[in-house]
């Protein structure tokens, strides 16, 4: 199994601060524009953090098989598994690489095509008012520690800028038809790390 040792080409004012500009997109953090995004409806606030996980070709770490997804260029032709891709028009705000690099697909201000048919405490289409986290990786493998890290710092920021009031996963506003992210995914430590990193705060 191949996985990527990034490198968090992100430069931040530390790897836990993440500054977030008025058009939603998280200042010196590699980004590459989705055309699989539109505008959120007037007057709708941003205040759900939505966390999924992603490997293409599935199981495989580090390769451009998410990226050339989410900005439809994936080869169905490329791998067996890519076959049932074809013509799919998904993308996330943000990808967390296995070694920490944090990529933008989406401004937070604009709409990502990420949680589908879904819900949350009684509110339907939950991309109207929530951003996508995908994490690298799968349901079978532990995430890594610097993907936790990233994503807590990440989480931070987006709460500061918008009124998050929770973080969940793709299967709590999905169930039954999505897992993501899985029983891997710690989520007491997740939690932890969030809140260890605003009592840091001056």
């Amino acid at each position: 199994m191949k996985r990527e040792r990034g490198r968090g080409k992100g430069k931040v004012r530390s790897r836990a601060a993440f500054v977030i500009a008025d058009e939603g997109l998280v200042e010196n953090v590699r980004y590459i524009p989705s055309p699989n995004c539109d505008e959120r409806p007037a007057g709708c606030a941003i205040d759900l953090l939505v966390i999924h996980y992603i490997s293409l070709p599935p199981g495989a770490f580090g390769g451009s098989g998410i990226i050339d997804l989410f900005t439809n260029r994936l080869d169905p032709a490329a791998h067996p598994d890519y076959a049932g891709l074809a013509g799919l028009r998904v993308s996330s705000h943000f990808l967390v690489r296995r070694g920490g690099e944090l990529i933008q697909f989406v401004p937070c201000a604009k709409r990502a095509w990420h949680a589908g048919e879904s819900s949350w405490k009684g509110r339907r289409r939950c991309n109207d008012f929530s951003i996508g986290i995908e994490m690298e990786g799968t349901g079978e493998v532990p995430f890594t520690d610097a993907q936790y890290e990233r994503l807590a710092a990440l989480a931070r920021a987006l709460t500061a800028r918008y009124p998050i009031a929770d973080s969940v996963g793709h299967s709590d506003v999905a169930p039954g038809r999505k897992h993501d992210p899985g029983p891997r995914f710690d989520w007491p430590r997740y939690r932890r790390l969030l809140q260890a990193g605003r009592r840091k705060r001056p």
